[in-house]
């Protein structure tokens, strides 16, 4: 697996530059990650983010946009503000999860 290090903290990535361990993130690399993308992290940004986390935690997979929706109670359409684009492949990749089933 490959290593990225990002202002000195190290993390294994798969080859779409997908965290392979959840347990190498942080808050202050998540930050550090948005900046890449041009997001700066409130709490709107952090709300889903902290979601995904718990989620994945407690049951296994990377959460779909879908169950944001449908269990953690998002607006679809504000998540593609926040995070426009792929917000659900933005929003685990900053939440040092793996890419969602189904993202392309």
């Amino acid at each position: 697996m490959p290593t990225n290090t990002l202002n000195g903290r190290s993390f294994e990535v798969d080859e779409e530059g997908f965290f392979t361990d959840s347990s190498q993130w942080s808050p202050e690399l998540a930050t550090d990650l948005a900046a890449l993308i041009g997001v700066e992290l409130d709490e709107a940004h952090l709300a889903p983010i902290r979601f995904m986390r718990e989620d994945a935690a407690a049951n296994g997979p990377t959460p779909t946009l879908r169950r944001l929706q449908a269990v953690g109670g998002f607006d679809i359409k504000e998540l593609y503000r926040l995070y426009p684009g792929k917000p659900a492949k933005k929003m685990s990749w900053l939440a040092g999860l793996r890419k969602p089933v189904g993202c392309v």
